[in-house]
């Protein structure tokens, strides 16, 4: 049984992607990062590419990921928007035209704190694109994962704090919509993704791993906030929920716990833990006022699987059917 604990790996918040990555060398090895154009996505890219990598970026923006990108040795990008199903789809379908596996599956993208929108489906943004995409992307690469017994990274948070996830009303159709609740509960979904996606996977040697990068104020992810969000974020009075003042760390920082969780020996055997830091994380009860460690609810077994058989119902797809 793999328990949520901190294993002492050596490295801190302060760590880098690059020196996690030191004397990891990986030529030969396919891996998609959703979003690696920008922000910890673009750093992640580099770092992964530095280190001998093929890289396929995902990108719903391709002129701009083009000039991120333009000096990164190694790297193709492919369109994507992960709020679109036919998207994903199409992203797939030309990936496995070029590929026939996948060593690593980084799931980066994401948006945070959006007014009210709904994808072609109806179904909340920020859940659409954070969550749903990245469990239909996922499962169209699923022969691929299991080919090379990959690892899979989802990008979570620490605002998966903000909230659980709302199974009688994901896509807010009858509450009200509060973007904070809307991100937390994308978060929490990203969590819980990794859980029981490790552990479908893992008899195969697919682990997953969620990851909080850590507060990273300085990538475009804050689009969406207002000035005063923003002045919150580095270190004002806040109008964010639960807000407690923690660490602001670099893109270089922000990206190393993607980095040790896609690349590590130290996690050998392991999956399905919500890690930051570099580390595992510790668990806090979910009334806790504590940034770091993980929420109950965003690990929880049983709810891991009540939001997959929800997953598989907004998809519109058996994943069940993929594992033959």
């Amino acid at each position: 049984m793999i328990t949520q604990q901190p294993i002492h790996s050596g490295f801190y918040d302060t760590s880098t992607a690059s020196q996690v990555i030191t004397g990891i060398a990986l030529n030969g090895k396919i891996i998609i990062v959703t979003g690696g154009h920008s922000g910890i996505g673009l750093e992640t890219t580099k770092i992964l590419s530095e280190a001998g990598a093929t890289i396929i970026v995902g990108a719903r923006d391709i002129g701009k990921a083009r000039q991120a990108l333009a000096e990164v040795k190694n790297v193709s990008i492919i369109e994507l928007d992960l709020s679109e199903p036919v998207s994903v789809n199409e992203f797939t379908n030309r990936y496995c035209k070029s590929f026939d596996s996948c060593d690593i599956l980084i799931n980066n993208a994401g948006i945070m704190a959006t007014p009210l929108l709904r994808n072609s489906l109806g179904y909340e943004m920020q859940f659409a694109t954070n969550h749903l995409g990245h469990f239909q992307l996922t499962a169209n690469l699923w022969k691929e994962l299991r080919k090379s017994r990959a690892r899979v990274i989802c990008l979570s948070s620490f605002g998966h704090r903000f909230s659980g996830i709302q199974f009688d009303d994901p896509n807010f159709n009858i509450h009200p919509y509060e973007k904070w609740t809307a991100y937390g509960q994308s978060k929490t979904a990203n969590s819980l993704f990794a859980v029981h996606l490790d552990k479908i996977g893992k008899e195969d040697g697919v682990r997953a791993f969620a990851v909080h990068p850590g507060r990273i104020t300085s990538t475009d992810l804050n689009r969406f906030m207002s000035d005063e969000e923003k002045a919150t974020a580095t270190g004002a009075a806040s109008t964010v929920p639960n807000y407690v003042p923690s660490l602001i760390k670099s893109i270089a920082q922000g990206a190393a716990t993607t980095i040790w969780c896609a690349t590590s020996p130290q996690l050998e055997n392991l999956g399905g833990v919500y890690c930051a830091d570099c580390d595992i994380s510790p668990i806090v009860e979910n009334d806790s006022p504590q940034v770091n460690g993980v929420r109950r609810w965003a690990i929880n077994p049983a709810m891991a699987e009540q939001l997959w058989t929800l997953s598989e119902k907004l998809a519109g797809f058996e994943w069940t059917k993929l594992l033959h």
